[in-house]
């Protein structure tokens, strides 16, 4: 029996249906664990799952940050327009409650990191701290900005200029995922982690045939 779908236009639903549709279809989307800094010094830390690698040369990704309800910029927004620095950490499945809690929202002028007595140490290329313990943080800066949809968003994308590794998470110098546990974001309150990675081959390339003769 083949199976049958359900078909839908984004169209025709309203703005938190097409939220659901989103979270809940592309999945599982990575998490943007970013620090960041506003101009009078006081650092932010907050997860967007609207996040994932746009190019290898240079280092660069997407972020995707939404607007407050009143259409004000989110604390992360307005400090990557300010400074344009960030530090971007890959969150483990340890980390979940602590990555959860800080998207709480506090007031622009409380600091999350001081909130959750959290340790940092200083970054080497930008102001925003990272996170002491975290498996990968990635030293950033904005390169470009742009607002996008109805909503509107705040799209960002990052350069990473300075990454950090955690040594003992990694393999042949290289995060390994099933040690890393990195945190997916799956739709409402789901997640799920790279514990149990799988191998999957891809097929060899097929050589040109040769050219003239």
């Amino acid at each position: 029996m083949s199976a049958s779908h359900l078909s839908l236009d984004p169209d025709q639903l309203d703005r938190k249906e097409r939220y659901l549709l989103m979270v809940s279809s592309v999945i599982p989307r990575p998490i943007c664990w970013i620090s960041t800094i506003s101009g009078e010094g006081i650092t932010n830390l907050a997860p967007f799952s609207f996040f994932g690698a746009v190019s290898s040369d240079p280092p660069t990704v997407m972020l995707s940050v939404g607007r407050r309800r009143d259409g004000s910029h989110k604390d992360t927004a307005r400090n990557l327009l300010d400074t344009s620095e960030g530090v971007i950490h890959i969150s483990q499945q340890q980390d979940g409650a602590t990555m959860v809690a800080s998207s709480e929202g506090l007031p622009p002028g409380q600091s999350e990191i001081d909130h959750l007595a959290l340790e940092t140490v200083a970054s080497d290329q930008v102001r925003p701290p990272r996170l002491r313990e975290t498996a990968i943080a990635m030293e950033a800066k904005v390169v470009h900005h742009r607002e996008q949809g109805n909503g509107p968003v705040d799209l960002f994308l990052l350069e990473a200029v300075r990454f950090h590794l955690r040594h003992d998470l990694l393999v042949d110098r290289l995060p390994d995922a099933g040690q890393v546990e990195a945190l997916g974001r799956l739709g409402g309150s789901l997640y799920c982690d790279t514990s149990t990675p799988f191998i999957i081959e891809r097929p060899e390339q097929v050589s040109p045939p040769p050219s003239g003769r």
